[in-house]
């Protein structure tokens, strides 16, 4: 069970390293230089394909919400800065509320791209969730952070 949780991570690695080597010829990249401002609230959006609603919704970086059944922890949200290519990018645990209280079930672990969202995406009859943004608080984006 970890070796697809393992291979998502390099995966992502490998993706967010593309992305940030775009027009980079002849210097390394690390992920690192991605998305240099690490945002504290994920900006998500869901799609709830059975009643056709999208809800665009916060989600603080380490503190589970709720979409439906689903539950949502942002591990991490990261941003480029202003002066390169725009690109937000999450780590999102997403787990499955059942109401008969069992255990959750895991449904997705792994980077979500806000431009790119098939890369990484969850796979769910019900929903859809996708990564718009990355913020420093509740009302500024993370590039709007002092300094």
């Amino acid at each position: 069970m970890r070796r697809p949780v393992l291979a998502a991570r390099a995966f992502a690695a490998l993706a967010l390293a593309a992305l940030a080597g775009h027009g980079l010829s002849g210097r390394a990249v690390a992920a690192d230089t991605v998305a240099a401002d690490t945002g504290t609230v994920a900006v998500l959006q869901g799609l709830d394909k059975t009643t056709a609603r999208v809800t665009k919704f916060e989600a603080p970086v380490g503190q589970p919400v709720s979409f439906g059944t689903l539950r949502i922890t942002v591990r991490d949200c990261r941003k480029r800065p202003p002066e390169e290519e725009p690109e937000s990018a999450a780590y999102l645990d997403i787990d499955e509320v059942l109401q008969d209280k069992t255990a959750p079930k895991h449904l997705f672990s792994g980077w979500m791209f806000a431009s790119s969202p098939a890369l990484n995406s969850l796979e769910d009859p019900v929903y859809d969730v996708w990564v718009l943004d990355c913020k420093t608080n509740a009302t500024g984006s993370s590039q709007d952070k002092p300094g």
